[in-house]
């Protein structure tokens, strides 16, 4: 992989994000040199086309690709007992009061494990709970992230479904994937899917990891950072 190139723009940003593409690297991954400010312009050459020109040179140790990174298992911090119990104990209480304005017969199950909260929420009623994509559904969950390390010194992760939304999404992504990479054998030529959250990004990437003609890379900045699937070089 090349270790440093330079990129244009017409802003400093614009020439760092095209760099990244042709690196296929995150922003951390890489130290950032101005060779041409957009701020830095003479009377003369004001109506010249605004080009930014940056330097962008791979840390050591970073050449990892951001599809990499994202398939890999994040290291989970371990909740003691103790931790686990205040932690569905500080949902419980916020949930007990959260129901009352949801459709009747709604019901939620928690089950806290060493690395995070799972809670459930059931009802079939329950669609604009989720929102479109899950965008509602994953706004909840930060919530409740937030709610639950309530007097908790480690951070706790919280991961919410509500009526298996989540199974059925995953399984929609993983064909939606193949379906993607038959494509792009096919005509040769990358697709770029819709922006997706992290945990979506990671199923497309880890369901083509395998595929011996097949690459994937994630672009763009959250939350419309989207996967790229094209073929391998």
């Amino acid at each position: 992989m090349e270790k440093t190139i330079i990129s244009e723009g017409k802003t400093t940003n614009e020439a760092i994000e095209n760099g990244l593409k042709k690196l296929n690297v995150s922003r951390n991954s890489v130290e950032v040199k101005v060779l041409e400010n957009e701020d830095k312009r003479s009377f003369f050459s004001i109506l010249a086309p605004r080009v930014v020109k940056v330097e962008l040179t791979i840390k050591e140790g970073k050449e990892k690709k951001q599809s990499e990174i994202e398939s890999k298992p994040k290291r989970e911090i371990e909740l003691s007992k103790e931790e686990q119990e205040q932690a569905k104990n500080n949902i419980e209480n916020f949930l007990k009061d959260f129901v009352k304005h949801l459709p009747e017969g709604t019901t939620y199950n928690i089950e806290p494990t060493q690395e995070y909260i799972n809670v459930n929420i059931m009802n079939k009623e329950l669609g604009y709970l989720i929102g479109y994509r899950g965008e509602t559904l994953y706004a909840l969950q930060n919530i409740l992230s937030a709610i639950a390390g309530k007097g908790i010194e480690n951070k706790v992760r919280v991961i919410l479904d509500i009526e298996g939304y989540k199974q059925r999404r995953e399984k929609t992504l993983e064909e939606l994937a193949e379906k993607v990479a038959k494509t792009v054998i096919k005509t040769k030529k990358p697709v770029k899917l819709e922006p997706m959250q992290a945990y979506e990004r990671k199923i497309i990437h880890s369901k083509l990891q395998k595929n011996p003609k097949i690459d994937t890379t994630s672009v763009g900045e959250e939350p419309y950072r989207r996967v790229v699937i094209s073929l391998k070089k």
